[in-house]
């Protein structure tokens, strides 16, 4: 049965051309759906320049002058009321990843607070179904829900100021891939040589919203401590 939802969406406007329609934590698949089914029902609109799907919010942004500005956040509001789930196809990914030693190093720190073994962070990373709820931070960064509580883990008091490419990581209670190297605070468990972002390909990004994403543990000699 889906979550029931709160019935008034917090609608504020960022700046003279762009509203966000958002609701409360925690995120969830109904209500990630619910958001996905109504950027489809705003694509193509008159005076709209862009739709930006996020966890538990949606923003438009508009056109300079456009005619839906003043009608927009009524629009958003009787469109909420009315959503019901977007037909979005759900592909199954397998993502390999190498966990520990100098490919996760921060699993230990993870076993540590969570209370359990590195075998049993890394047995309990790949038991579960990921799903996309949106892209995001850097092209091809996808924020996947459905992490196991029992392994959510505050991130690193000190940012590192480059993850590489690839780095499999737990941030609070959710879990991603790093496409690219950047700067970033999640605790870094393993590494995957999936390329997630092309921009010579068609769609540049592996994976898109509503795609279930499994991760499957490698096992090298080298991914261990």
């Amino acid at each position: 049965m889906p979550t029931a939802l709160p019935s008034s969406p917090s609608i504020h406007w960022l700046g003279s051309q762009a509203l966000t329609l958002e609701m409360p934590p925690p995120a969830t698949l109904d209500c990630q759906r619910r958001i996905w089914w109504l950027s489809q029902q705003l694509q193509g609109g008159d005076g709209i320049r862009e739709i930006v799907p996020g966890m538990n919010n949606l923003t438009v942004e508009l056109h300079a002058d456009s005619p839906l500005a003043a009608a927009l956040p009524a629009r958003l509001r009787k469109l909420w009321q009315q959503a019901g789930q977007a037909d979005i196809p759900q592909r199954r990914v397998e993502i390999p990843v190498c966990y520990g030693g100098r490919h996760g190093p921060d699993l230990d720190e993870v076993a540590r607070h969570c209370g359990l073994s590195s075998r049993q962070v890394v047995d309990m990373h790949c038991a579960s179904d990921y799903t996309v709820f949106f892209l995001g931070f850097q092209p091809g960064f996808a924020y996947l829900g459905g992490l196991a509580s029992r392994l959510a883990t505050p991130r690193r008091a000190a940012p590192r100021t480059k993850v590489p490419a690839g780095s499999v990581a737990i941030g609070g209670s959710q879990t991603g891939i790093y496409p690219a190297a950047s700067p970033g605070g999640w605790q870094i468990i393993g590494h995957s040589d999936v390329v997630l972002f092309d921009p010579n390909r068609q769609p540049p990004c592996s994976l898109q919203p509503g795609d279930i994403v499994r991760f499957v543990a490698i096992e090298e000699p080298a991914c261990w401590k």
